[in-house]
């Protein structure tokens, strides 16, 4: 007499497949959901401002909650608005951004030009606490800046600086040193010795060695270390309140973005005026966007 059982369980490989195909699937989900979520976190404020910088005045009073606006509802004048020189009822941010340019541009150029050359002495040159010489950097940039604040406001008063772009251009520079300094020790590590060992065999002088080979095989770095210094230059507030507080027609974006804030100004300009000061810096991204993703992952290996 022959007995036939079966069992009712599958196999333990066939639920561990299924246990895993049904985790995959739930991550899946998850990952795109949460994807989602953040582009709308980050992106949603961007995107509503943008919108209510095209519609017009009436419109965003009629119907406040109508956010996208029809092709012909789209109007510029806001931007306009927020450009055009104060004299003539506008917001003035088209000189206000120029001034930030000037002393964002001017910083990076000086920043840069102090770090390469300090960061490359860190690196390759042989002096007493050449070990903690980054440390220290780091530690200056960390000290808060408003503890500073007093200090400098009295003596660029009495050195004549203060309410000038070169004395804030200063100031940023003193601020940015440390960290550009510390980003572009990083980079130079990564440059090999032996390749500037070369060429001071081949008899370059060791200026001659930072111009043509550190510079060259550092420049992602170098890049991504000046945008980085733009990036505070252009929306430094509290030193350029500080120091030009008096003198309108030097103000910077920072400031003038701030005094479109006031209740008498539409939202619309001031929506407008907050998408034109954010266009530089997304322009500058977007150029230097190679350099940037190269120049990040420079200083992860030596040699």
């Amino acid at each position: 007499m022959t007995t036939s059982t079966s069992t009712s369980t599958a196999p333990p490989r066939t639920r561990g497949a299924t246990r895993h195909r049904v985790e995959r699937r739930v991550l899946g989900v998850l990952k795109w959901l949460t994807i989602a979520v953040t582009v709308l976190a980050c992106a949603g404020p961007l995107v509503y401002g943008i919108l209510l910088s095209l519609r017009p005045l009436t419109e965003v009073i009629t119907n406040p909650l109508d956010i996208f606006p029809a092709p012909s509802e789209m109007d510029f004048s806001s931007y306009t608005t927020a450009l055009r020189p104060e004299a003539e009822g506008g917001g003035g941010m088209a000189r206000f951004m120029g001034n930030s340019a000037i002393v964002a541009l001017g910083t990076v150029v000086l920043a840069t030009a102090c770090s390469v050359l300090g960061a490359y002495a860190a690196v390759r040159l042989r002096f007493l606490g050449r070990d903690t010489v980054s440390v220290l950097f780091l530690a200056v940039y960390l000290f808060p800046g408003i503890v500073l604040a007093v200090p400098l406001f009295v003596m660029f008063s009495r050195i004549g600086l203060r309410g000038q772009l070169v004395g804030l251009m200063i100031i940023y520079l003193a601020q940015t040193v440390p960290v550009a300094l510390f980003m572009l020790r990083n980079y130079f590590l990564a440059v090999p010795a032996s390749v500037e060992e070369a060429a001071m065999t081949d008899g370059c002088t060791r200026t001659q060695v930072i111009w043509r080979v550190v510079l060259p095989m550092a420049l992602p770095g170098i890049i991504s270390t000046g945008l980085y210094v733009f990036m505070i230059a252009w929306n430094e507030y509290l030193y350029a309140l500080l120091f030009l507080v008096d003198k309108r027609d030097r103000w910077t974006a920072s400031l003038g973005i701030a005094q479109l804030s006031d209740f008498a100004v539409p939202p619309t300009v001031l929506m407008a005026g907050s998408i034109a000061l954010t266009v530089p810096i997304v322009v500058v991204f977007v150029l230097a966007q190679r350099s940037l993703l190269s120049g990040l992952t420079a200083g992860a290996e030596k040699g």
